[in-house]
């Protein structure tokens, strides 16, 4: 018994030590990437006023945002 508690404090110091480190890289590395992106461009749905960025929003002939086919389909809100 005595070993099987010995050999889960090492596991859980190797991991504190090298688990840990590993995986606060990787989550540096993806604030990296989406930071470098720079500003996203935010419309307002013009039927029901929820904000998206500009690469998501769908676009009616007179050049107003929408945030879906149904919500383009419907026209802007009155």
């Amino acid at each position: 018994m005595k070993y099987v508690l010995l050999i889960a404090v090492v596991g859980v110091v190797l991991w504190l030590m090298f688990g840990r480190g590993r995986r606060t890289e990787q989550v540096r590395q993806r604030e990296t990437k989406r930071t470098a992106a720079g500003p996203v461009s935010m419309l307002q749905c013009a039927h029901c006023g929820v904000h998206l960025p500009k690469s998501d929003a769908l676009f009616d002939a007179g050049g107003r945002p929408y945030c879906g086919e149904p919500h383009r389909l419907a026209g802007p809100r009155a």
